[in-house]
């Protein structure tokens, strides 16, 4: 029979051996001989491995971005922040209200909007209160402007406004002041689609993919929020997008958001440099009162 010791150091050994088993691929990789060091030795959740991972279903890929999700969020404190988004969430509440009526029930790109303004806490006043003035607002006028920034990405700038010589001349001014410039056929490289999006935690790349395909998305992936916390996003044409998200629901998952968005066809990577004149353009543009949201093809390099 082995003594205390023994087995002390059996235990040991099988513990390590399980440790090794889930650490990251990039130790795994180490030439022989190499030595690894702490951080080597803490578990990396295996769906963690990159920072975005598009899991394609036969169908042309819709990916996202990956930890330029983080970069490009407005900057400053949060109390400021939080006022800046309920009055973009104003912005595309009068937008909806305007393209298909205030009732949500009859309206459906209303209804998503109010699902994100729910989800970030948005007072439930506040939500009454922006329909209502966004069935009495005067006529605005809503665009989307094509534009390519620092480095080649492209961007498309969704305003909304009631003096468009006004806001065209802003646009063009903090385009040229942060390395951009207004530039035709943009708009060609996005294609409107239904995003749902979920919290991430706890769910690999397998289970992911096996929630797409039973509630029929197209597209599935992965990539982390302003927080770094992980987020799943399911991409599906637009008449499939309240199904989806009902789907996803039944399935026992938390809608974190869904809506209409431009979804890029291909994507550019950009340096640091590069990525910080973006990040800095784009902030611009969000702080402009007419732009309700911007969207752009950067991907941020891993």
């Amino acid at each position: 029979m082995a003594g205390p010791a023994v087995l002390r150091t059996l235990r040991t050994l099988d513990s390590r051996t399980l440790h090794l088993r889930t650490l990251h691929p990039r130790t795994l990789a180490r030439p022989p001989g190499g030595f690894l060091s702490p951080e080597d030795l803490a578990p990396h959740p295996l769906w963690r491995s990159s920072p975005v991972r598009t899991l394609q279903l036969g169908v042309p890929s819709c990916a996202g971005h990956n930890k330029w999700s983080k970069v490009k969020h407005v900057k400053g404190p949060k109390d400021e922040a939080r006022g800046r988004m309920f009055m973009k969430f104003g912005m595309m509440i009068r937008i909806a209200v305007k393209e298909g009526g205030s009732n949500p029930d009859l309206n459906v790109n209303l209804s998503h909007v109010l699902l994100q303004c729910r989800s970030q806490n948005m007072p439930k006043a506040s939500i009454e209160a922006a329909i209502k003035t966004a069935e009495k607002a005067k006529p605005a006028s809503q665009h989307i402007f094509e534009a390519r920034g620092p480095g080649g990405c492209l961007l498309l700038i969704e305003v909304l406004t009631d003096n468009n010589s006004r806001t065209v001349q802003e646009i063009k001014r903090l385009l040229n002041r942060n390395g951009g410039m207004l530039s035709d056929g943009a708009r060609h490289n996005f294609s409107r689609r239904g995003v749902v999006v979920v919290p991430g935690q706890n769910i690999s790349t397998e289970r992911a993919l096996e929630l797409a395909i039973e509630a029929g998305a197209e597209d599935v992936q992965e990539t982390e929020d302003e927080e770094e916390q992980p987020l799943l996003q399911f991409i599906c044409d637009i008449v499939d997008l309240k199904k989806v998200r009902a789907s996803l629901e039944d399935l026992g998952m938390q809608i974190s958001s869904a809506g209409l968005e431009f979804v890029p066809r291909t994507f550019l990577s950009l340096g640091q440099d590069q990525l910080d004149a973006a990040s800095t353009l784009i902030e611009a543009l969000n702080d402009c009162p007419d732009v309700v949201r911007v969207w752009d093809n950067i991907q941020a390099d891993s």
